[in-house]
């Protein structure tokens, strides 16, 4: 059954979905008028909340919409995935996920203006958006097959098994070293049981507990790994320029991966952009969907800062961790292992207990947010009073994460986002002109503000 998850993760990533990722960004871009460049001092502006109104409809701000975004993006995707894009397609799968990032947050500004854009209610009467609604509502009933894709996807690929099984890696590595395969084993299904009841505590508060929480974590969690980061990078500064000159020149060579196979460093370096700041997949436009927000530019543009600071700050400064340590030419050590390994290297003793708490802190955000967007997508499909049932799935699958092989929780993982890509790029596509539309209205608006 794994080889199976592995082999049509690795076909349906194939160049359909790459030019529906990057070409779609890449139109979104141009099509934007490069808002992503031009109007990025208005949405920080925008992110401290100087047109926040409490009395529009919605369920958390636009602030803990983005805080919890990107307590799902920001997390061990920035840590385990990019040491697993360095493995799988050299440093040069690192400049991908920069162009993947880059057209990934016009990608976020036209998604999450969307979401604002085509609300819809569910059968609790509450405010509800994402691609399934903005699927049915701006594009009409005859497109709700690609709505229900979505959430079909949406409730498989979001949950936390990979990012169980990454914590609980760390966790062993770090404080454990288990010596026999069998304890190995055991220790992995206790960790993933106290994962578990940790999760329990604050995904069964709803998205206001969710929210409440990734907005206290998200700032902490950012600025303990930053400094640790930055510390190792200053550490090393002499050799900067050289590995980002490697990874330039790696992205247009391969020589890294498969024998010089370009394209096979394109797609690596996409694929793992994808998984990390989640632009085109679907699931910002869900939390940011239930912004108080009356909007759809404005939250379009607070969104678009996620891929900014998922991939190309967090994920750019792990990548030189790696690589300026060298311990990216080991091919023993894996995923959050091999980061384990440079942060041992380059600060001796302490480096790994640091790392094990970013990644504790990092993992747990993630987790609490996964469980909100796998919940309403549940509630489209089945409604608003079977949808905590799925809680209780996402709980359980947490502790199968803890104890399955990486590749096959990744592979998994990678095929249910390709499969939620489908529908949210096509349905953003589609409704394109309204965005523009609606942008040249905002913006005159507040020029003549």
């Amino acid at each position: 059954m794994g080889d199976v998850i592995i082999a049509f993760s690795n076909w349906i990533w194939g160049p359909p979905i790459l030019v529906l990722l990057l070409g779609g960004g890449t139109f979104f871009l141009i099509h934007s008028g490069f808002v992503p460049v031009t109007k990025i001092g208005h949405a920080i502006t925008l992110l401290r909340g100087k047109y926040d109104d409490s009395m529009v409809p919605g369920q958390i701000s636009s602030f803990q919409a983005l805080m919890s975004a990107i307590a799902a993006t920001v997390g061990l995707g920035n840590i385990s995935g990019v040491a697993i894009a360095i493995n799988m397609g050299g440093p040069g799968a690192i400049f991908w996920m920069w162009v993947a990032a880059f057209v990934g947050m016009a990608t976020k500004y036209y998604t999450c203006s969307l979401a604002i854009m085509y609300r819809g209610k569910d059968s609790s009467g509450e405010i509800q958006g994402g691609p399934m609604y903005v699927i049915e509502y701006g594009m009409g009933k005859k497109w709700k097959f690609l709505s229900i894709l979505f959430c079909v996807a949406g409730m498989l690929g979001l949950l936390a098994i990979f990012t169980s099984n990454q914590l609980t890696a760390v966790i062993q590595e770090v404080l454990i070293q288990p010596e026999t395969e069998s304890e190995d084993i055991r220790n992995r299904w206790i960790i993933g049981i106290g994962i578990m009841l940790v999760t329990s505590v604050v995904i069964l508060g709803g998205i206001q507990r969710i929210a409440s929480v990734a907005t206290k974590m998200v700032p902490f969690m950012v600025a303990i790994y930053f400094a640790t980061v930055m510390y190792i990078v200053f550490k090393y500064i002499g050799e900067v320029p050289e590995m980002l000159k490697l990874i330039v020149v790696d992205a247009f060579t391969g020589n890294a991966v498969m024998g010089g196979a370009v394209g096979a460093v394109i797609i690596t370096g996409a694929r793992r952009a994808a998984f990390s700041n989640e632009a085109g997949i679907g699931t910002a436009p869900m939390v940011h969907g239930a912004s108080r927000n009356n909007e759809p530019i404005r939250e379009g543009l607070i969104a678009m800062l996620g891929p900014f600071i998922d991939t190309i700050v967090v994920c750019t400064l792990t990548a030189l961790v790696i690589m300026l340590t060298g311990v990216w030419q080991n091919t023993q050590n894996d995923g959050v292992k091999l980061t384990l390994e440079a942060f041992e290297l380059a600060i001796p003793v302490y480096g790994k207990y640091l790392l094990m708490l970013s990644v504790l802190v990092f993992a747990l955000s993630t987790i609490f947010t996964y469980s909100y967007y796998g919940h309403k997508c549940t509630n489209y499909l089945f409604g608003a009073d079977k949808a905590n049932y799925y809680n209780y799935f996402y709980l359980i699958t947490i502790v199968l994460g803890a104890v399955a092989s990486l590749e096959v929780v990744i592979s998994f993982v990678d095929a249910m986002y390709a499969i939620m890509a489908i529908p949210t790029i096509f349905s953003t596509l589609y409704l394109s002109s309204k965005v523009r539309a609606a942008s040249k209205d905002y913006f005159a608006r507040m020029k003549n503000a």
